[in-house]
């Protein structure tokens, strides 16, 4: 009996060490250690935006870089869909989540959160011609009226919430989904501020927005693997140092409160 507990000593130290080894091999002095910060996005305008080149721009991708800038390493931007995200953070595939992701409990079963670095809030876009004869909110939740929205995201669980008897339909990305809005597939899109409203700007004879208001606000955070307490530790003075510094509202303005980027990536 005793040789028995003996050997389930040894195995659950050699296990405690092999997991406390697996936490310190992505541990913020690793990272610096290996000089590379490897940060997961997805595509979502303005947040992180990928060119013709294969160039990214955006948001998160300025966020990102003086983030690194200021570990004293160099990112390295992984692009997921955004569905296949959270799993690759969870695999120790990317370092952090830097996507505008929304703080959600759901999502905070999953992974660790930052806490937030920037605001947005849900918001409608339409098809004018196909909700021509729907004049309320209300007209909206019924089977007939499709709403395009990229899977996995809030706005889909918003829908969900908001218009149960709605047709639902999911796409991985969303140039997809605003696509089939335009192409008038869908009645409706439901995303985060500002995608809704520039595909107004870049279809205004197409798409409207009925509301002004957003249908929920929402807090964005980094998104970080469970267990690695010293980098939350570390981004979360960043944020506190930045947002006090006025660069971070700095950058969220210019993305979020001007129209500039979006004149230059139309030229």
């Amino acid at each position: 009996m005793i040789k028995k507990l003996n050997l389930f000593f040894r195995i659950s130290a050699a296990l405690l060490i092999f997991l406390a080894g697996e936490v310190y091999a992505d541990s913020l002095e690793k990272i610096i250690e290996k000089g590379t910060l490897r940060v997961g996005v997805s595509l979502f305008a303005p947040w992180t935006m990928e060119d013709k080149k294969g160039e990214l721009s955006g948001f998160e991708i300025d966020v990102a870089k003086e983030l690194a800038q200021d570990m004293g390493v160099k990112p390295k931007f992984i692009i997921y869909k955004w569905e296949d995200i959270i799993a690759a953070l969870k695999k120790g595939e990317i370092d952090i989540i830097a996507g505008g992701m929304a703080i959600t409990p759901a999502r905070a079963l999953k992974i660790n959160f930052t806490q937030p670095y920037a605001d947005s809030g849900i918001k409608l876009a339409t098809n004018i011609q196909k909700t021509q004869d729907i004049k309320t909110l209300k007209d909206l939740n019924q089977q007939k009226v499709i709403f395009a929205v990229v899977s996995k995201t809030v706005a889909n669980e918003l829908v969900g919430s908001l218009f149960g008897k709605a047709t639902v339909k999911l796409f991985k990305t969303a140039e997809k989904a605003e696509q089939a809005v335009v192409d008038g597939v869908a009645h409706a899109y439901v995303a985060s501020s500002p995608q809704p409203e520039f595909l107004v700007l870049n279809n205004p004879d197409k798409i409207d927005m009925p509301l002004s208001k957003a249908l929920v606000n929402y807090k964005a955070g980094f998104g970080v693997r469970r267990g690695q307490q010293e980098l939350l530790n570390f981004l979360n003075s960043w944020i506190t140092a930045r947002t006090v510094d006025k660069w971070l509202p700095a950058v969220h303005k210019y993305w979020f409160g001007s129209l500039e980027w979006n004149r230059e990536a139309r030229k």
